[in-house]
């Protein structure tokens, strides 16, 4: 079993770095696709951190053996690259159709539901902490829809097939979330998603237009580099974290993104207007924002607060004996 290194400080910088990076992500994706189809983004994105990790791995001699996953290894991997490729792409036609900050709110619910898929196919625990958080997560999102709240439920707008697109996205990024937990028992995390990326890549080569890339301003090529090289650091961040401190804390750390792309829209959108639009929510919808942030942390932190209540109270009777 894992035990991080107690540097609790290094680990949450490194949380911050990640949640940061994912934040700001959305609205440099928004800009590429004005010219770029999602299906190109990502490849391109895929392609640039695939071969990256695979000359990186080449060069420490750590290039991961296929023959090692066997059948059922196989079987996961392709279900991996499925639920990856997939989730990229809708999330990408999700963006085209909402703004940043909407599309960003709306994916947290892929933790979500990666642990409730947990439930069934790992045997985990669901705790109380984690149901309140859940609760206090779906109040958040109806204050954050409550303005289209009814174009939600009664039309097919196109704000709403992006929400839906959005939510698929997130479905089948439990499928991947599933499979690589599996996979990490055969490699590392660094072999798991260089093969990923790359045949991620790979089955998405017939439907991507390369030439695309030519088309794009200097600002908007920066731009789409800059959003490779945003999955690469992001996710070393992320793993570097996960070495320093708790799981859990680091997964309510990164709650926060969301609110993260909901102030960097406004920043970005008071200094470059002709880029970047500000979101259209009111400040019900902020609060709710808010709300479904905390929610998220209170999923991803619920264990732990119920095994330290556990902790404190046996110290506690034990004291009084």
């Amino acid at each position: 079993m894992h035990i991080s290194s107690g540097r609790w400080l290094y680990g949450l910088f490194l949380a911050l770095v990640t949640a940061v990076l994912w934040g700001i992500l959305p609205i440099k994706l928004k800009e590429v696709l004005q010219v770029m189809d999602p299906v190109t983004v990502t490849w391109y994105r895929l392609l640039v951190a695939g071969s990256i990790l695979l000359g990186y791995l080449a060069a420490s001699r750590r290039l991961p053996s296929l023959s090692a996953l066997g059948r059922n290894g196989r079987w996961l991997l392709l279900l991996a690259v499925a639920g990856l490729t997939g989730n990229y792409v809708l999330y990408l036609f999700g963006l085209n159709m909402l703004s940043p900050g909407t599309t960003q709110l709306v994916i947290q619910v892929a933790p979500v539901l990666f642990l409730i898929s947990s439930l069934f196919v790992f045997r985990e625990r669901f705790s109380i902490g984690q149901g309140i958080g859940l609760a206090v997560m779906l109040g958040g999102f109806a204050l954050f829809f409550n303005q289209r709240l009814g174009e939600l439920l009664t039309s097919l707008t196109t704000y709403t097939a992006g929400v839906l697109v959005v939510l698929a996205a997130a479905f089948v990024w439990t499928f991947y979330g599933l499979a690589q937990k599996q996979l990490l028992t055969v490699w590392n995390s660094v072999q798991v998603m260089m093969v990923i990326y790359l045949a991620c890549a790979a089955l998405l080569t017939p439907w991507a237009h390369p030439l695309q890339v030519f088309e794009l301003s200097p600002l908007q090529g920066w731009l789409l580099l800059a959003c490779c090289l945003n999955t690469l650091v992001a996710y070393g961040a992320f793993a570097e974290a996960l070495a320093h401190w708790e799981a859990s804390r680091v997964s309510a750390t990164l709650a926060i993104t969301p609110l993260v792309t909901f102030a960097s829209v406004a920043l970005a959108a008071s200094l470059w207007p002709d880029h970047v639009l500000p979101e259209q929510v009111n400040l019900l919808a902020y609060g709710g924002a808010v709300l479904v942030v905390f929610g998220s942390a209170f999923v991803a932190i619920g264990p732990s607060l119920l095994n330290g209540y556990r902790a404190r109270r046996a110290r506690w009777m034990a004291q009084r004996q």
